[in-house]
Order: structure tokens, then sequence, then C-alpha cells
């Protein structure tokens, strides 16, 4: 007896120090991904951003926290405002920050925060007002004429330190106030910074340094890249001759792709110095987003000089201490846009995406989780429908959620795959169907149900997921129809031995529903997902000749 209790003495020790002392949320190596890992397990962020304005009010969330629960979310994306936490220099309001992780832990809900820092979709709007009234101290960017534009320039040494500080306040206090809980995932540093209305900063530091030479670890960096290199930024590179030294002009061109470069390159340098900041406070995973550009449109016509996707490695080397850097996508070609955040030196995360009402959120959500292993998913403007519970969103990560052990085991294998049709930017469905193949088995997943509307539209909204687990595949979604064939194996052909829809509880097991090998399997030839009815359905089969 006096052993046992000993014993229990040392594992409560034990587990208290544990709890104390616990790592933070963070990004670990998962086949050819990375996890986040959260109180040691694998996490996945079924999220929602909130609009610009919304967590700079206790009062305006008060009545969402428990709608957006409802709603099946896990995560909520929040901004934290520089102008709130510190209104007067040097002096901080922890107000806004402590209101925001007590209404999340109220409602069992994890928080992204992001910081509305120097820019906020490239402007200078969420400073504070000591800030914006001292533009001798902390200069704006300035067109080619001279004029200044509401936007803080990136070459101001002053405005960077301030900002880090203020960021680094914020971590600290986050450590202090969440290490334990661990209710903050991420940060993303700084939104969708970008330069507008022209390529870069003309103001006279800036012109300074564009005349000056391209720095050499920039360029070692891209050399280093080789065949991977961005193929945009190859191309421009290339065509100046790919030098390995000479100034931002002789290297890139003076044109507006030339300065875009230069610009990327400050923005990075500027935003580097926050993370590092930051992460000497509290390491937790650190990312800055973009807002994407349009085809065919030169740099000064579309925020330019963030980590857009012809700019990733610039961003890469300028800012390497970034756990990964993230795309805000509102264009229709998600798939298109997704796969090129998907890299080698890159996790997926989509932290703001079409307006949460979208009808074809849930199928990306599913393409990115299941095709190219994303940390999550946030469509923008969350709480706009969450008088909703049962909206398209919420019935699509319900499933999500009932399949996270499965999704979470399988990041970085083959065995699991993400198929929704690939839609253009000009809106063109693409409806081909789509195959993996796994175990000796090539599946193709079609997104034209014969029972319903053929409106493409409509069809852009299909998709889903399929894991397989041992014996069993697990295919999850709406709006597919999935047939198999052997392509390996001395028994050719292939038969549904199994179709059930069901369930897994709220101990992750699985609760079988109606066996489906009639009708609803076209008598054996497929299994089908119905449109509008996300659904998991557990599929076994067998060969014969």
């Amino acid at each position: 007896m006096k052993t046992s209790r000993l014993v229990a003495v040392c594992v409560s020790a034990v587990t208290f120090v544990c709890v104390a002392a616990a790592a933070p949320p963070q990004l670990v190596k998962q086949g050819t991904t990375q996890s986040l890992i959260v109180d040691g397990k694998p996490f996945l962020i079924l999220g929602g951003e909130l609009g610009n304005s919304s967590a700079s009010s206790t009062a305006y969330m008060a009545d969402h926290w428990a709608r957006l629960k409802a709603m099946q979310l896990n995560t909520v994306i929040a901004p934290v405002y520089w102008e709130l936490i510190e209104p007067t220099e040097g002096k901080f309001d922890w107000t806004s920050v402590d209101d925001l992780l007590r209404g999340a832990r109220a409602h069992d809900l994890k928080l992204v925060v992001l910081w509305f820092g120097a820019w906020k979709n490239s402007m200078s709007t969420y400073v504070p007002a000591w800030v914006k009234r001292d533009a001798q101290r902390f200069p704006r960017a300035q067109l080619v004429d001279g004029v200044s534009v509401e936007i803080l320039s990136a070459h101001a040494p002053v405005t960077r330190d301030a900002d880090a500080r203020a960021f680094a306040a914020l971590m600290a206090h986050l450590a202090d106030m969440d290490a334990r809980e661990q209710t903050v995932l991420m940060v993303q540093v700084e939104n969708e910074i970008g330069m507008l209305p022209i390529a870069h900063d003309h103001s006279a530091i800036a012109n300074k340094l564009f005349a000056g030479p391209v720095p050499p670890e920039l360029l070692r960096a891209l050399a280093a890249r080789g065949a991977r290199l961005e193929p945009e930024l190859a191309q421009l590179w290339r065509k100046h001759g790919a030098k390995t030294s000479g100034t931002w002009a002789q290297v890139f061109g003076a044109d507006e792709s030339g300065e875009e470069v230069f610009t990327a390159w400050h923005y990075a340098r500027f935003a580097e110095a926050l993370v590092q900041a930051g992460k000497k406070k509290y390491a937790l995973p650190m990312y800055a987003n973009v807002a994407l550009n349009r085809p065919n449109k030169k740099p000064d016509e579309y925020p330019s000089g963030g980590p857009l996707p012809h700019l990733l490695d610039v961003w890469k080397a300028g800012a390497p201490s970034f756990d990964f850097l993230a795309p805000d996508i509102y264009f229709p070609n998600f798939s298109d846009l997704t796969a090129r955040y998907r890299r080698d030196d890159n996790v997926l995360f989509i932290p703001e995406a079409n307006n949460a009402g979208a009808v074809e959120a849930p199928a990306n959500a599913f393409f990115a989780i299941g095709e190219l292993d994303a940390l999550g998913f946030g469509p923008f403007s969350i709480e706009s429908i969450d008088t909703d519970p049962q909206n398209s969103l919420s019935r699509g990560y319900a499933v999500l959620a009932q399949l996270t052990p499965l999704i979470v085991a399988n990041r970085g294998s083959p065995q699991m795959s993400g198929f929704r049709p690939r839609v253009l930017f000009d809106g063109t469905v693409i409806d081909t169907p789509q195959t993996m193949r796994v175990a000796g088995y090539e599946i193709t997943v079609g997104f034209l149900d014969p029972w319903t509307t053929k409106d493409k539209q409509v069809i852009a909204s299909h998709g889903g997921l399929i894991i397989r687990d041992g014996d069993d595949f697990w295919i999850a979604g709406q709006g597919m129809v999935v047939t198999f064939r052997g392509v390996e194996g001395s028994a050719p052909l292939v038969g549904l031995e199994v179709v059930e829809e069901g369930e897994f509880d709220a101990q992750g097991k699985w609760v079988a529903g109606r066996r489906l090998n009639g009708d609803q399997t076209h008598q054996g030839r497929h299994v089908r997902l119905a449109p509008g009815q996300f659904q998991i359905q557990r599929v076994r089969l067998y060969r014969y000749r």
C-alpha cells in the first residue's frame, strides 16, 4: 500500500509538472507534411475567420460564441489590434485580448490570432493614433511624385521596432495567460501585406535601397532552389541574365515586376523582425497570409510584394523564421491556388477563404484537408451565418470532425486523397472524374450525379475525401459517385462486399446505419454520396475473376 501511494503521488506530481511545462502548440513532421500538435496530439483546424472588426467588441461577440460552437467549429480565427492593446506608447491594455481568451475558453474553442499591426490589407488603419499622427517619426510610403499614401513604409527601422515591441508584448502576454490552457494555436503576423497603388515605395530611403545591390543572401537562396524555384520568378531572373550580383534593376529589371521583388524582400525582412521578437517570448507557430493576384495583372494593379505564389521563394529567403506562408482565397480556382502553397518547404493552411456561406466552402475544406494535407480551413465572416447551425459548412464540418482521428493519422500518406471538381479562374467547371491508386485498387470519383441537377455551379460544390484504413475505405462528403477496379493481383474484378452509412460517436466508435447493398449502390456498381447530404460511408471490397 505504501508503494502504491508513493507511485500515485509521483504520478500526480509528474502530471502536474508536465501540464505546467507543456510544450506550446507546434508543427511536427509527419510523412511528407507537418501536423499541428496541441497537448501532445495532432489537431485539425475546423475554423472560421471573424469579420475584421468583430473581435474589437466583447458585447458584439457575446451572442456569437455559442452559435459558432454549435456550428461544429473547433477554432475561431480572430484579430488582435495594435491600436487597442497599445493606445498610449509603451502602455498596454490587454482587455480585448483577455476577453477573447475568456470567450473562446468558455465555449471550448481554440483561437488563431491575427496580428493587425503595421498593415492590414495593405493599409495602415489599425495602428495606434500616436503612430498615425506622427508621420515624421513613422513615415508613409510615397508615390512617384512624392505624395504619401496611408501605408507605413517598410523601410523605416523605427516603425519596424515599434511594431516588433508591441508584437513581442502580445506574445509575452499570451505566454503568461495561455501557455497552460493552449487556447491560442498559431499567430498570423500582419494581414495581407501588399503595396498599392504602385509596386514599390518611392520615398527617398526606398529609392536609395532600390538603386543599391540585391542582398547576396537572397540570390544564394534563389540559386539553391534550382529547378524548384517558382517559375515566374525563375523566368524573370533569367530574362535579366540570371546575375549573381548587381542592383535590383540589373538583376530583376526596372519595371513593375523587378520593383515587386524588391518590395517583397523588404516586407519579408520587416515581418521577420516581428517573428523573431515574438518567438523569443512565446514560440507558437507563426505565418504570413496574402491577398492573391488576379491573372494578367501587373504588380501595381494588385497588392504587391506579399507572399504571393510567384514570390514565395523571396519570402522564404527573407523571412525564414515563419513556419509557413498561407493564401487567402477568394477566386474560383481553389485547387490550382492551394497547390502552389503545398511545397516541400511549406505546409498548407487556408486562414481565409470565400465568405463562410459560399456553397463551395465545404468542398474546398474536404479537398484541402484530404488531398493537400492542410492544417485546416477558415472561411471569412464566419459569424454572418451562425444563426443557422445546420448550414452547409457546419454539416460538412460535422463529418470532418468525426473523421479527424483518421485524417490526422493519414496526413502525408497516400492512403488519403481529397476530391472536388477543378474550377478555372473564369468559373469554368471541369467535372472530369478523378482517380487515386492505393492497395492495388484504382478508385474513380465522378461529380456528375445521375439523378440530380447538371448545373455546373452546383457541381462545383461537390466533393469529399477517401481514406483507406486496413480493409475499409471511408468515403465522406457529398455529390460523388465512386467506382473501383483492380490494377494489381490475379483477381482483377472488384465487387462491393459491404457499403453502409453511419457515423462515429463521441468516443470514436463507428455506429452503422443502413446497409446500402441494393438500389443505393445501383446493385453493386458504385458508391454514391448524394448531393447536399454530407455523410460517411464505410466500404469493404472483394475481388473475383
